[in-house]
């Protein structure tokens, strides 16, 4: 039996992920919700959705819909999640993954305690790329890792009424690009320590760019910078004592990765996502679901709430607070 999947919150990430669902074998997007009804219906129309509804709550209570897929915008996520979790829908929540810690350990507590399947929409770790870059390291290819370097910035001008400099919508560079940088730090450093923040802020009030220092006790170090002011190349590299791995830009949907071996020549490995690369991250939770596991070990609930804490310990490093939206 297909997992039947309802989209909330029909925007421009949506668009970009429906397309998808075609190259996700057991799954098919079935309905979704939106606080417009007019605009669920107009998605509904270019990606054929079967139902769409003029409400969070009223996509989560549809019969037919199994697991919810959460794309709004951060300080939204907290209360669809935990809706969509008491009604026993699995649920994937787009990144970053709440507007807070203490909401993003609500979410998760609820979900374990209810055990129903809760993740983190980080398609970077699904990439087969990325994947690749995984069993490298875990063979011994590049010895132990010892630092990383990521960076991450779009030439994006200045528009109050913009959701990305808007306070109120989680905007600012952290929760929007400092989570792609950090989360792949963790990945593959595990969780630091202490976290070093420096950066700029809008005139609206959110953070504009930063530079990220993640440190370690035993002195490994992930050295990290995001921008909404100016482009960045979008490139990260995993540093180990025996070599280095590459992932060229733009590293958080890479298409190939470079394996330098210490005393060898560079060897280029290609690895293509399926679609645009959204649907590794919609197999794994159908995969889950399908299976009975109720989190991820590829992107489990743990990670979410290390990256979690990062963030938003660097936002206030830099005088940036992010509240939930009320309920």
């Amino acid at each position: 039996m297909s997992l039947r999947w309802g989209i909330a919150g029909p925007g421009r990430i949506a668009e970009l992920v429906a397309p998808d669902f075609a190259y996700v074998d057991g799954a098919e997007l079935a309905a979704v919700g939106s606080r417009s009804q007019q605009r669920a219906d107009a998605f509904a129309a270019r990606h054929g959705v079967a139902r769409a509804h003029g409400s969070y709550a009223a996509l989560i209570a549809d019969p037919d819909v199994d697991a919810v897929y959460i794309s709004t915008p951060h300080p939204q996520h907290r209360a669809i999640a935990l809706a969509a979790i008491d009604a026993g829908k699995a649920i994937l929540v787009e990144k970053t993954f709440a507007a807070t810690l203490a909401g993003a350990q609500e979410i998760v507590d609820e979900a374990r305690s209810a055990q129903v399947f809760c993740m983190e929409a980080m398609w970077t770790r699904f990439h087969p790329a990325i994947a690749a870059a995984r069993a490298l390291i875990a063979d011994g290819a590049i010895g132990e890792v010892r630092a990383v370097q990521a960076e991450l910035g779009v030439d994006r001008p200045y528009d109050p009424h913009d959701r990305l400099f808007d306070p109120a919508q989680g905007g600012g560079a952290m929760l929007d690009l400092g989570v792609y940088v950090v989360s792949f730090a963790q990945h593959f450093l595990g969780t630091p320590d202490r976290i070093v923040a420096t950066g700029s802020l809008a005139p609206t009030g959110v953070d504009l760019e930063a530079g990220l220092l993640l440190g370690y006790a035993d002195g490994r170090s992930a050295a990290l910078q995001i921008s909404l002011r100016h482009s960045l190349p979008g490139y990260a590299r995993i540093f180990g004592t025996e070599g280095w791995i590459d992932v060229p830009p733009r590293f958080h949907h890479p298409k190939a990765i470079v394996l330098h071996r210490n005393g060898s020549e560079p060897e280029t490995i290609h690895r293509d996502p399926l679609g645009d690369g959204y649907s590794h991250e919609f197999i794994e939770v159908t995969e889950c679901v399908q299976a009975g596991r109720s989190e991820s070990a590829t992107m489990p609930l743990d990670d979410t709430i290390a990256v979690q804490a990062l963030l938003n310990d660097a936002c206030e490093q830099l005088g940036v607070h992010h509240v939930e939206a009320a309920e």
